[in-house]
């Protein structure tokens, strides 16, 4: 072999990421027959086989796996390199794609997101919101620029990112001011068969609400579950329960939904991040997230 053929090299990138034909072909724009057989071409001129295909699945042999490892490196780099000048002034509008993992609370997604609105030029923001393996799934194929997050990546995931911690802050315990005011007495102690409106038992939060009652003896009522943090607040605005929100969020709770704090869970924190798929922040409108988050949001806490 005497040169590499880096068009064969992307289309056996694309195929190993995807473990299908089928789906790989979605993605190039290309039929499988012509995907198939420029793999066939590059394992012909590696002089290895790189698939062991069986039946619809595309499973990679060790020379494969090895090969994989390379071509991730080689194509993440390249993107990493667009990234970087897509980011520089152009006289258009910074796009900046985010995803937004759906239990993260809106006004801190949007408190950590208007710093980037506020640079020196123009920029564009897309925001998705799904679940975080969803979202860093798009963020491996560089459909996203940033993630942002309650949790860093689970080692579970296999995706090559890198979590970049915001800030931390401490968690209080709203409601209604007719049920602020019937418990507030001897908090926490009072919240024992309180009812409670709780984000569902997947998240971060919900875990460790779950170990905060225990330590502190108490069995909460729980009233309903959500996967959304504005619905809870909706439904805690209505009486329905106590809900948790971070301290950041409070002076936006009390204003929007007309809540008082209760108390907060002590020794409770909640933390923030900024999932990116390179290890230095290079785009700028990130980068402004970043410093402003660890700056001013969560400077006080």
């Amino acid at each position: 072999m005497s040169t590499l053929n880096y068009h064969h090299l992307r289309y056996f990138w694309a195929v190993a990421r995807h473990g299908s034909l089928t789906r790989a072909s979605a993605e190039l724009h290309l039929t499988p027959q012509t995907i198939s057989a420029q793999i066939r071409e590059l394992e012909a001129s590696l002089d290895e086989q790189l698939f062991d295909r069986q039946g619809r699945r595309m499973v990679l042999t060790e020379v494969g796996q090895l090969t994989y490892g390379y071509a991730d490196e080689i194509f993440s780099t390249g993107q990493e390199l667009i990234d970087t000048l897509r980011g520089r002034p152009t006289g258009r509008p910074i796009r900046l794609a985010v995803g937004i993992v759906d239990v993260l609370p809106k006004q801190v997604a949007h408190r950590l997101l208007q710093p980037a609105l506020e640079l020196g030029e123009p920029v564009r923001i897309i925001c998705r919101e799904a679940r975080a393996e969803a979202l860093l799934a798009q963020l491996a194929l560089h459909e996203l620029d940033v993630v942002l997050s309650d949790a860093p990546v689970p080692p579970a995931v296999q995706v090559r990112a890198f979590s970049h911690l915001l800030g931390e802050c401490g968690v209080k315990l709203m409601a209604n001011p007719r049920l602020a005011a019937k418990y507030k007495k001897g908090f926490p102690r009072c919240l024992d068969g309180a009812p409670f409106l709780l984000p569902t038992e997947d998240t971060n939060l919900r875990r460790a609400l779950s170990r905060w009652f225990t330590t502190q003896d108490i069995s909460p009522n729980i009233v309903g579950e959500f996967e959304d943090a504005a619905l809870i607040k909706a439904f805690g605005q209505a009486g329905a329960g106590i809900f948790p929100a971070p301290s950041v969020e409070e002076g936006d709770v009390r204003l929007r939904y007309r809540a008082q704090s209760i108390g907060e869970a002590e020794g409770l924190l909640e933390r923030f991040y900024a999932i990116s798929a390179q290890r230095r922040i290079q785009h700028p409108a990130v980068a402004a997230i970043c410093s402003s988050a660890r700056t001013d949001l969560f400077r006080s806490d």
